[in-house]
């Protein structure tokens, strides 16, 4: 059954002509993408999508606008150039309270919002590098399969040292403390 749009489909075949089962790939991948982020959505408690609204909102021109506009409107009735009698004389402290009151808020809804989305960056992350490991596994028992057909065979590869490395599994730990260690040598012999 087709997740996507028929007009979608169509398209997507259209760019995988010559290959249509990279399509059907491609369609999978994007719905079971597109199912993620409608589990995540559905997790948010009210407060959050609250807080992911109120930082959208004010993350656009039309903020800047409504401010711009309201600034201009609250200066122009304090200075008394309109009719309405003036509540909050220059400096306006008034609206320096209330400035101050929505830049907390504001700061703090977008805080909220940063740190679900890096909660989600994480999750992304932790499946990019299973499925990076996973693949390195593979390539790796490939790698092992046609060397063992080339044998099979009677090809001569030649002996290779990159290929006896290419054979062996990585240890995604040891990497993490090469990289460590040279950058703790880096810090301490680069920094003379």
């Amino acid at each position: 059954m087709s997740l996507l749009h028929p007009h979608r489909r169509r398209l997507l075949a259209a760019a995988y002509r010559n290959n249509p089962e990279l399509a059907d790939i491609i369609e999978r991948n994007i719905a079971a993408m597109l199912e993620l982020q409608r589990a995540e959505e559905h997790k948010k408690k009210p407060q959050d999508r609250a807080a992911d609204a109120l930082t959208a909102f004010s993350g656009n021109m039309l903020f800047v606008y409504l401010h711009a506009f309201w600034f201009g409107l609250w200066m122009v009735i304090n200075l008394g150039w309109s009719p309405i009698q003036p509540f909050d004389p220059f400096p306006f402290g008034l609206l320096t309270m209330i400035v101050s009151l929505e830049a907390i808020f504001l700061s703090t809804f977008v805080l909220i919002s940063q740190n679900r989305a890096g909660a989600v960056a994480n999750k992304r992350a932790d499946l990019d590098l299973q499925i990076n490991l996973l693949a390195e596994h593979e390539i790796t028992r490939l790698v092992i399969l046609m060397d063992a057909v080339a044998d099979h065979l009677g090809v001569e590869v030649g002996r290779n040292p990159a290929l006896n490395e290419l054979k062996k599994d990585v240890a995604p730990m040891q990497v993490l403390d090469e990289m460590r260690e040279r950058q703790e040598w880096e810090k301490t012999n680069l920094s003379r």
